[in-house]
């Protein structure tokens, strides 16, 4: 029997979880795309035994949910409860990767017990997957932790999310165009992610549901200026003043519960982040 196993190993997260578990010295597993279809129950029939599931693999860019529901519920939800069902015959540990799910937040910082009220399809498979391992938790006594996470970022992202548009742009010295200098976001770098995940390892009885964020929320021109500033550039700042569907102001998480019950803190803040990105990317 392995230590744990990964789930969507190939991507930008799941790899480097992989690779900080093993220099943890945790015998892992790690589960790409090559390993078959996680909406499908053959590719968890094939799996060994293991203490503990990273499940990360699924759908997650939010402008492909609108148009690709179907495959987001298949790989977010249909696939989180074949999870669960191979934690139950394994007696395994599951540590969910869940996302952002509080739609327009009541207040700030938002509070796990706060509202979900999600306003993507996205954060609604996530939503969904996460009430599969609630139900669970509470009547199959699987022990789950869900980590909420807000907005990652790091070297090895995906081009399409914000934060490496920007440096694309920066760094090929043209004009920064973006849509709205006003929406504020909790930027939380990879490395401090990679630390919650291998602190959930230990999971305790029962269900756990918890915000992986900075505790901070910068706005667009804000992550523009910290690049900028780390780069050393000056370059012009075109903004469309377009508001994208289903805009949320301000996001910025409390972290209280992830102190308590997990001992985690981030350790990076963005400008930090940034420069370390940018030296490793």
């Amino acid at each position: 029997m392995v230590d744990a196993i990964v789930t969507g190993a190939g991507g930008f997260l799941g790899k480097r979880l992989v690779e900080r578990l093993k220099q943890a010295g945790v015998d892992v597993l790690a589960v790409d795309r090559t390993h078959g279809d996680i909406s499908e129950e053959g590719m968890w029939q094939e799996l060994p035994a293991a203490r503990t599931l990273f499940h990360l693999a699924g759908r997650t860019f939010v402008p492909d949910s609108w148009t690709q529901g179907p495959s987001f519920m298949a790989a977010n939800v249909l696939g989180t409860q074949h999870a669960l069902n191979w934690c139950k015959r394994h007696k395994a540990k599951l540590v969910f990767a869940s996302a952002y799910v509080y739609g327009v937040p009541e207040r700030l910082p938002i509070q796990e017990s706060d509202s979900v009220r999600p306003n993507n399809p996205y954060a609604l498979s996530k939503h969904l997957a996460e009430q599969l391992c609630e139900f669970a938790a509470t009547h199959e006594q699987i022990p789950v932790m869900v980590l909420r996470l807000f907005n990652i970022y790091g070297a090895g992202q995906r081009p399409e999310f914000l934060i490496p548009t920007l440096l694309d742009r920066i760094r090929a010295k043209q004009d920064i165009q973006v849509m709205d200098l006003s929406p504020r976001r909790d930027y939380v770098f990879v490395d401090d992610v990679l630390s919650a995940f291998a602190k959930a390892m230990d999971v305790p009885e029962g269900y756990h549901c918890i915000n992986i964020g900075s505790g901070r929320s910068y706005s667009v021109q804000e992550i523009i200026d910290i690049l900028q500033e780390a780069a050393g550039t000056a370059l012009p700042v075109v903004s469309s003043c377009a508001v994208r569907r289903n805009e949320i102001p301000d996001v910025r998480a409390d972290i209280t519960r992830a102190r308590a019950v997990l001992g985690w803190r981030p350790e990076w803040d963005l400008p930090a982040g940034i420069r370390e990105l940018m030296k490793e990317s």
